[in-house]
């Protein structure tokens, strides 16, 4: 579904990526790994069309969209909830979802926003509340909501356990689990790596812009390497 091949990006005359490959197959959950600075957004920039690759070659349903426009990439069914949330906090939650089928999604924009809502209840109930009177844990669902209203075929995750209590990290990733039993490939960005495991097939651990290690999420998580690099054991 996703292939990325010796993918090189940075800013100015400093490269943050130096010749990731990596892919995701049709309904797998992929986890990219790492602390901050590593380039974990660089990435999400780069495959979302808002940064350009200095060279390699970024395919989705195998066609190159390494050079295409951010609209484009969301047309194809590449969505990305970035990190932050970046929701619109003077706008209400039904404005904020109806906004994710603006570029694609929109002849079922009303089906999907029942499904969205039965997904999270929470949102349903606050269905006119301005999104900036949320909590931090809600405004993620929303965020997330926005980006199923868009049809993903491939549903990009970035930092979605940020700054949230221990309680909602669980409901989080319990949240991409019952969203990936429907089919829905994820494409997880995250620091927090012992649950990221837990629920993904694959794992890509980055560091300093080169994958360090990669393979299956269950060999990761009994990796020597792994347990003293980031978990300190």
């Amino acid at each position: 579904m996703l292939a990325v091949e010796n993918l090189v990006a940075g800013y100015g005359a400093t490269e943050i990526l130096r010749g990731l490959s990596m892919s995701v197959a049709p309904g797998e959950i992929v986890a990219v790994l790492g602390s901050n600075g590593v380039g974990k957004t660089t990435l999400n920039m780069v495959l979302s069309g808002i940064l350009r690759a200095s060279s390699g070659t970024v395919r989705f349903l195998g066609e190159d969209v390494t050079r295409a426009t951010p609209g484009d990439i969301v047309s194809r069914g590449l969505i990305h909830v970035p990190e932050g949330r970046k929701i619109f906090p003077n706008m209400t939650v039904r404005e904020n979802l109806v906004l994710g089928s603006y570029r694609r999604g929109r002849p079922a924009r009303t089906a999907n926003l029942d499904r969205v809502f039965a997904t999270f209840p929470r949102l349903a109930e606050r269905g006119g509340q301005f999104a900036g009177t949320l909590s931090g844990g809600e405004q993620q669902m929303l965020a997330i909501g926005r980006g199923l209203m868009a049809e993903p075929k491939l549903l990009i995750l970035d930092e979605p356990s940020l700054g949230l209590s221990p309680l909602l990290v669980e409901e989080m990733f319990a949240l991409v689990r019952r969203i990936h039993a429907d089919g829905l490939a994820v494409l997880l960005v995250e620091q927090n790596v012992v649950q990221s495991l837990e629920v993904a097939s694959r794992a890509f651990i980055l560091e300093n812009g080169v994958f360090a290690l990669s393979g299956p999420a269950a060999d990761l998580a009994a990796s020597d390497d792994l347990r003293r690099a980031y978990l300190g054991l």
